[in-house]
């Protein structure tokens, strides 16, 4: 019986995953073309003859055999597709044999699989701001930024950059939930939240985000680079270097099967925005014990606590090479994540 497996959104178009047996079936839903991949022993991948084999969906196929075999680290492609592309990115590595091999770390690195633009990196030149000299950074992404269908909820969870028309009324009702005020202390009213939001919005370092789950926003996030962070001081702080803040605004997201969807996504965006981010960092309060455990959980280290000046803070630290030779975008198999809803 046919079954549905997976959502792929290989260059920003959904392409929905079907498995029957030995066979995947990948299906294009905007423009209606599909593919026929057979799945064998030993983790390998053949396109079958005559369906289409464009780049998109051998991208897509990949992604659904790991998701098939999640504990394959590699699969064996068989040739006869255009694939050239792909092996320049690092996506296949070729064999003398003709066949080419996909490496699960390397597959779960291309931007064009999650992000629906996928933008180059921003030549390196230097700037100060406040007396700190740091690399200019990139314009600030609008839209949609980010699209992963997560398997243990059988949803899509995204990014999509702060919308003031949309989003402010949604964002001044969770900043005023007594469960969040009391992490982040910034009650008030609509023109408070319109000058906080639009501070950000002017400030080069950082962006604001909604988190959604089949479009339906749940949670507010924010993405900053440390080197103009409030972070930097207390530790040897790197060009690339990404943190992020979070409050879940509704209620009924809160769980730890929602909280290992959104904190194994944001480590991912982070580290598909620029390839020379090498860590992911964080500054939760020393007494948000749930914050900390989850974070523990999904693979980040407990460095020191430190004080800023409204909190005690605890420095945890994501290393790319970790996150992805250990698959961390799915939950640990040592316990998943409790419940974490408004880490400031």
């Amino acid at each position: 019986m046919t079954s549905a497996l997976h959502v792929s959104y290989a260059d920003g178009m959904p392409h929905a995953i079907t498995r029957e047996g030995e066979m995947l079936g990948v299906r294009n839903t905007q423009d209606g073309s599909r593919s026929l991949w057979k799945t064998g022993q030993g983790a390998t991948l053949e396109w079958v003859d005559g369906s289409d084999a464009s780049t998109a969906h051998l991208l897509a196929a990949l992604e659904g055999a790991f998701e098939y075999q999640p504990a394959n680290k590699t699969c064996t492609v068989a040739p006869s597709h255009p694939a050239a592309a792909l092996v320049q990115a690092g996506v296949l590595l070729q064999a003398e044999d003709g066949k080419a091999l996909a490496c699960r770390d390397m597959l779960w690195q291309q931007p064009s699989l999650w992000l629906p633009t996928v933008h180059p990196p921003i030549a390196l030149q230097y700037a100060l701001s406040n007396g700190k000299r740091h690399p200019v950074r990139p314009p600030k992404p609008r839209g949609v930024l980010y699209q992963r269908f997560i398997p243990w909820l059988g949803k899509t969870f995204s990014f999509r950059s702060f919308d003031f028309e949309a989003d402010l009324a949604m964002f001044n009702r969770w900043m005023n939930d007594p469960d969040v005020a009391v992490i982040w202390k910034e009650e008030g009213d609509l023109d408070k939240h319109r000058q906080y939001l639009s501070a950000i919005d002017r400030d080069p370092h950082m962006h604001s985000m909604i988190a959604c789950l089949d479009d339906e926003p749940f949670g507010y996030f924010e993405m900053y680079w440390a080197k103009e962070s409030r972070i930097a001081p207390f530790y040897d702080v790197a060009d690339h270097d990404r943190g992020w803040h979070v409050l879940i605004g509704e209620p009924a997201f809160r769980g730890k099967a929602f909280a290992t969807a959104w904190l194994t996504s944001i480590s991912h965006y982070i580290f598909l925005c620029d390839p020379r981010t090498q860590r992911a960092v964080g500054e939760p309060r020393i007494d948000h014990l749930q914050q900390i455990r989850n974070l523990d959980k999904s693979g980040y280290a407990k460095v020191k606590e430190f004080d800023l000046p409204h909190k005690r803070a605890l420095l945890v630290v994501m290393l790319r090479e970790r996150y992805f030779t250990d698959a961390l975008w799915l939950p640990r198999s040592d316990g998943a994540a409790t419940p974490a809803q408004h880490s400031a």
